[in-house]
């Protein structure tokens, strides 16, 4: 079973997100992703992520400390 997103947060300029995922087990994850305008394929893990947290919360709190412009959303 593929992960759940349950939220995506997206920067400023709508090229770059965070998707907090549910995963098959339970636990949750999050994974940084990113899409080129002029490139139809959408939007492209980049392999910046980190999984095993018991909510949805504490994987958000992990991406902000871990993603730079989270940071400033």
């Amino acid at each position: 079973m593929k992960p759940l997103v349950v939220r995506s947060v997206e920067d400023w300029s709508g090229q770059r997100c965070v998707d907090v995922r549910r995963e098959a087990g339970g636990l949750f994850s999050w994974a940084e992703c990113r899409r080129d305008p002029e490139d139809g394929h959408g939007w492209r893990h980049l392999g910046v992520g980190a999984g095993g947290f018991s909510d949805e919360a504490a994987a958000l709190a992990d991406a902000v400390a871990q993603v730079g412009w989270m940071e400033d959303r």
